[in-house]
């Protein structure tokens, strides 16, 4: 664990010192955990409110962190909790708007820029079309980087399933953007 993460998780724990650790923790953690939300939401004012209600969650439950896995470990998970707890909530939301697939592809494409190549729009389509599962794993091993066994403590999934979840999730985006691309 990082120095900074112990001073972070010591002031935490401590009576008088927890605001100055959550702004500590935030400043440490915000940028990543933004990216993060944002990979999975996509809609970059909502993923600042789940980014929002994940450090409202980590304060109102620090003392359930037992430090047996890395803060970033911790904070990664409720993250992801509440991008997916958003993600349901728009899904329920969506299952009356006959449009949900036009204002998807509109949100990416405003999002992604406006000198973005087609192939940046149509891999963040393919993303958003994964099962959730799929798109989780491949957002923290794609984008994050993060090893298989990171992702195995904050997802609670065996590393074997992980790599099979992975492995579909680029295969279904390959076959989207070889079946949707013109040259």
């Amino acid at each position: 664990m990082k120095i900074q993460d112990q001073e972070i998780i010591a002031l935490m724990n401590s009576a008088n010192g927890q605001e100055k650790g959550l702004r500590a923790l935030m400043d440490s953690y915000q940028s990543r955990l933004y990216w993060h939300i944002r990979r999975l939401i996509v809609d970059p004012a909502l993923s600042q409110d789940v980014l929002q209600d994940t450090f409202i969650k980590v304060f109102e439950n620090f003392h359930q962190f037992k430090q047996d896995s890395q803060l970033y470990t911790w904070l990664y998970r409720i993250a992801t909790n509440q991008a997916l707890q958003e993600l349901n909530k728009m899904k329920r939301m969506q299952k009356s708007d006959t449009d949900a697939e036009y204002h998807l592809q509109n949100l990416v494409a405003q999002n992604a820029g406006p000198d973005a190549e087609e192939i940046q729009i149509m891999l963040q389509k393919a993303i958003q079309s994964l099962p959730e599962k799929q798109k989780l794993v491949f957002t923290l091993r794609y984008y994050e980087e993060q090893p298989y066994e990171e992702m195995s403590k904050m997802l609670d999934m065996s590393v074997g399933t992980l790599k099979t979840n992975y492995h579909y999730a680029k295969q279904k985006i390959e076959e989207y953007i070889k079946a949707n691309y013109k040259e």
